[in-house]
């Protein structure tokens, strides 16, 4: 091409000479400067991409993360951009979508809006613009060098680009750059930590009232009372029962997700990761598959179908209780893409998942929930597990399953290369800076009566974490440990963040947490009025609203505990089977309530954490320059005579 290029230039330049016309000549002090616009593709407005390249200063995403979540005073900034993603109401690709004004197809872009210009020319310095694809007409304008020009480049075919500025002399200055879009195609795909579980893009508002739960003890009833959710207009007391899925109002109150279904979320770190590429890299555009869904297995999820998180009826009572297989959606998405493009194949897969085939959400509720009647509904259902459960189902499923996963997946990357696809691994999320694990109580856990940490199983837990789960993971990934596999067959594993979340553990505390978390979530377990008249009318017994509560804010723990899951999506799911309550203020509703909607998951902070480690490797698989390296433009150099 650049031969091509300096041979259309030279004829110029001869013609030039011929009929006497102005002497063009280039120079080393001049570059064009060019950049793709909006270049996160699931973004429909340039603004919202702009707010992430603002917080970027080249220390990372997590350090991104804190200034957005201290600009925003903690309410996060996913829930301003909720609306403004190239997704319909179920958190579904929209296969058209409007970007800044302009209708595009997301999986097969035709063009791409770009913005040149010389930022070395001298001041007030005019340039002279043309952009040359040799196939459409030239496209031509004649602004200030250091105003931007946009226009839209065709995909996948280069467009050169020249400036001339004239000189006084009556000679010009030029300089010429070649635009060449590279459009990265990656999809996300896991479980709940792939999908950003326990981060709600719109997290929801809960009012200072008591909202009732019943317990069941023994043959006696006992109420008690939690914050409720705010615009809430019907009962908060336990005298009279009402079906969950028919009251509307309820659901109206929720917290809001890019997909309700998967608790998918902007936050997650596959999102922030794709996202990460586009801010870094000025000629890259990014056009991202978020397919991740909360609650899968290798199994039901990926490679089958698996039940909806939350049920939401859309349109005329359109209500669907269960999300396609994550494969079954990835190999639809790339036929649709082909259909418009032609060949279209992935870049790079993201992925996580593993824990819930070896139980580990059951290993939790084991580790969480104290002997009581709610312990005993959740075991006859079939959620809760020993960690020998969990290292049987490691030793004898896991590997048949990643056996599968891995052949499944071989026939949507490019030459079934599996280093195209990133597992980002998970972290052990009960350690403490000292390396032991959180002891024995009721902090960040009393949201719900039933709950206490035993200290011996949360030490087992986090034993078997470290020991073998993380290890086994990596050996499946990687082709270790027994593993057969052919050198193409190895994915490219991420383990770095596990060191960090070390000390970011769900018990951790520090000074600089926010002011609600230190005073209204109690240390010693006690941060709720047991009264139900004081209960009922406010109860939280700190004095301060629930309103005060930051789920975005910079703190010392990278894990969600119950309370911060309570307070942040207060979840009622489906799909829990013998257990699955019919009544809002049923007695398992409260234990569902504060677990489902994120506990013992990443917070914003430690997705973002698993992002910082994700980008390196994901950039060198994808063969880009070093994340934060400056990316210059030299003009082509001039012609021989």
């Amino acid at each position: 091409m650049r031969r091509i290029v300096l041979a259309a230039l030279t004829a110029l330049f001869t013609m030039a000479a011929d009929h006497g016309l102005a002497q063009v000549g280039f120079t080393a002090d001049l570059a064009i400067s060019w950049e793709v616009k909006n270049r996160f593709r699931l973004f429909r407005y340039e603004s919202d991409f702009l707010k992430h390249v603002d917080a970027a200063r080249g220390d990372g995403v997590l350090a991104a993360e804190q200034r957005l979540a201290r600009s925003t005073e903690g309410h996060g900034w996913a829930r301003t951009m909720l609306n403004s993603l190239c997704l319909d109401q179920s958190g579904k690709l929209a296969e058209i979508c409007e970007r800044d004004g302009e209708k595009e197809i997301y999986l097969a872009p035709t063009d791409h809006r770009v913005g040149a210009l010389v930022p070395n020319a001298a001041p007030g310095a005019s340039c002279a613009w043309t952009f040359d694809n040799g196939q459409d007409p030239a496209q031509a304008a004649t602004v200030p060098c250091e105003e931007e020009v946009r226009l839209r480049v065709r995909y996948g075919r280069p467009t050169l680009a020249t400036a001339d500025i004239p000189l006084p002399d009556g000679t010009i200055k030029r300089a010429t750059a070649e635009i060449l879009v590279r459009d990265l195609l990656i999809a996300g795909l896991g479980d709940s930590v792939a999908s950003g579980e326990g981060n709600p893009d719109r997290p929801i508002t809960l009012t200072d009232e008591g909202f009732c739960f019943r317990r069941f003890l023994g043959t006696t009833r006992s109420d008690y009372f939690r914050p409720g959710r705010a615009g809430y207009r019907g009962n908060r007391t336990c005298q009279t029962s009402a079906e969950a899925g028919s009251d509307k109002d309820w659901t109206q109150h929720r917290a809001r997700w890019m997909s309700a279904a998967c608790h998918r979320s902007l936050y997650g770190y596959q999102v922030r990761t794709a996202l990460a590429l586009a801010v870094e890299n000025p000629h890259v555009a990014v056009t991202f598959l978020p397919l991740a869904c909360t609650g899968a297995q290798i199994g039901k999820g990926l490679l089958e179908a698996q039940g909806a998180s939350e049920v939401i009826c859309t349109g005329r009572g359109a209500c669907s209780r269960s999300v396609p297989a994550q494969l079954f959606q990835l190999r639809d998405a790339l036929a649709l893409a082909r259909r418009h493009q032609g060949e279209r194949a992935l870049d790079l897969v993201l992925l996580t998942v593993g824990a819930n085939d070896i139980h580990f959400s059951e290993v939790v509720a084991n580790a969480i929930l104290e002997q009581s009647a709610e312990r005993v509904v959740f075991n006859r259902a079939g959620l809760i597990a020993s960690v020998e459960d969990a290292q049987s189902a490691l030793a004898t499923r896991l590997p048949g399953d990643f056996a599968r996963l891995r052949a499944a997946l071989m026939t949507f990357i490019r030459g079934g290369d599996l280093s195209r696809v990133v597992y980002v691994s998970y972290s052990n999320p009960a350690l403490m800076p000292d390396g032991s694990p959180c002891p024995s109580g009721r902090d960040g856990f009393d949201i719900h009566p039933a709950f206490a940490l035993d200290g011996e199983l949360v030490r087992r837990a986090a034993a078997f974490v470290e020991t073998s789960f993380l290890p086994r993971v990596k050996a499946l990934a990687t082709c270790q440990g027994g593993t057969i596999c052919r050198d193409a067959d190895r994915m490219t594993f991420v383990d770095a963040h596990q060191r960090a979340f070390a000390e970011h553990g769900f018990c951790a505390r520090a000074a600089s947490d926010p002011i609600f978390d230190q005073e209204c979530f109690a240390p010693d377990g006690q941060s709720f009025h047991k009264s139900p008249v004081e209960g009922a009318q406010r109860p939280l017994k700190c004095g301060r609203s629930v309103r005060e509560f930051r789920a975005y804010a910079p703190r010392a723990r990278w894990i969600r505990t119950a309370n911060d899951s309570y307070f942040i999506a207060m979840t009622y799911p489906e799909g829990l089977g013998p257990a699955q309550p019919a009544d809002i203020h049923d007695a398992t509703w409260g234990v569902a309530s504060a677990v489902y909607g994120g506990a013992i998951h990443p917070t914003a902070e430690g997705h973002a954490a698993m992002a910082d480690a994700a980008l390196p490797e994901v950039s060198r698989v994808l063969g880009l320059a070093k994340p934060n390296a400056p990316v210059t433009v030299a003009p082509l150099p001039a012609p021989a005579n």
